[in-house]
This record gives C-alpha cells, sequence and structure tokens, in this order.
C-alpha cells in the first residue's frame, strides 16, 4: 500500500534574471506522464518566443517512480539533468518543472547555466506550497438505524468522509476513507458491533 506523501498544492512560478536572460520557472501537480507533457506544451504556448524550455518531472514517489528531463537545446546535461536533481532533492512526487529562458545576448558558460537553471528550479519549488497526497477508498455500508450514531462517530475518528446518506429502511452510507484509515476503521467496526456489521 502507497504512504502518503507531499504534492504540489497550486500551480507556482517565480522569475530569475541571470546576465540579460530571464528564466520563468512553473512549477505544478501532474498525475502521470501524459499529464506532465500537455502542462509542458501548455507552457510553450505562453511563451512562443521564449529560446528554451526546460523541463523535469517525477511521477508517483520513492521505489515507484516516473523521472523524465530535457534540455530542449541548452548544452547536453546543463539544464534538464539540474532542474531534475533538484526535483530529485524536494521531496515532491507527482510533479513536474518547467523552466522557460529568454535569451538576452549574453552566454553564460557550462556552470553559469546549470547555476541558473539548479537555482531556478531550487527558488520555485521552495515557493510551492505542498500538501499530503492521501490515496482514497470508496465504500458503501447500509447501517440499522440503532447503530447510525456509533458508526457517524467511527466514520469521524478514522477520518472518514460521509459522500451521502440515504435514509430508508436502513440508512445507506456513500463513504471515503484514506488507504491506511480504511483496514483500522473496519476492524473497529466490526468489533464494536460484534461482527453484525463489515466493510466488503
Amino acid at each position: 500500500m502507497n504512504s502518503p506523501y507531499l504534492v504540489p498544492g497550486q500551480e507556482t512560478a517565480i522569475e530569475l534574471q541571470v546576465l540579460n536572460s530571464r528564466f520563468i520557472a512553473v512549477a505544478a501537480r501532474v498525475g502521470s506522464v501524459v499529464e506532465a507533457k500537455a502542462f509542458i506544451q501548455r507552457i510553450r504556448q505562453e511563451h512562443p518566443k521564449a529560446h528554451h524550455h526546460v523541463h523535469a518531472f517525477v511521477v508517483g514517489f520513492g521505489s515507484s517512480v516516473i523521472e523524465g528531463c530535457h534540455d530542449d537545446g541548452e548544452p547536453s546535461g546543463t539544464a534538464g539533468r539540474p532542474v531534475l536533481a533538484v526535483l530529485r532533492g524536494s521531496g515532491l512526487g507527482d510533479t513536474v518543472v518547467v523552466v522557460t529562458r529568454y535569451f538576452g545576448g549574453t552566454k553564460l558558460g557550462t556552470g553559469g547555466l546549470v547555476r541558473a537553471y539548479g537555482d531556478a528550479a531550487r527558488q520555485v519549488l521552495e515557493d510551492l506550497p505542498r500538501v499530503e497526497k492521501v490515496e482514497w477508498r470508496h465504500v458503501h455500508l447500509t447501517v440499522p438505524y440503532s447503530h447510525y450514531e456509533l458508526v457517524k462517530r467511527l466514520i469521524t475518528e478514522f477520518r472518514g468522509k460521509t459522500v451521502a446518506e440515504d435514509f430508508a429502511a436502513e440508512v445507506a452510507l456513500d463513504l471515503e476513507f484514506g488507504a491506511s484509515d480504511l483496514p483500522l476503521f473496519a476492524q473497529s467496526l466490526s468489533e464494536a458491533t460484534a461482527g453484525q456489521l463489515g466493510v466488503a
């Protein structure tokens, strides 16, 4: 089971000026490589006159992660890799960073490029709000009225969300729990109702 990890809370952008070149770094949350590529394409369209759109992304987290980066015309290894290195060190998953460069006429050299792209990525990730990604599980329960208050207490205790309630002969509940909370809720529900109620 996947443990929670940090992801971007909202799209964030910063701008740096380095020897007349403008570097605009944008970071956002993405759930797949397709989403990452669509985001990169969107940034290209927003800055059609820029000279480079360097990017790096991580989809997933920890051992099950897909990574990618691209120098987009900058000398090999001077742009995409430094951005990816900063992203790897950030502790974030499901994140794409695009650093757009408007060339100002002064060459930065390979060391200057590595520094500039790395600094832009670092600054945007420092400014980025972070939230914990929680995997949600959907549960449907039918509860007799005699157990309704007890079940509601357990839902609150185990940080569940009530999506819908339908009061008929019994109460039909549509619930959502974090993947790590659901087994504990199911166990407590079974114990509290002497096995009469359970999560299928």
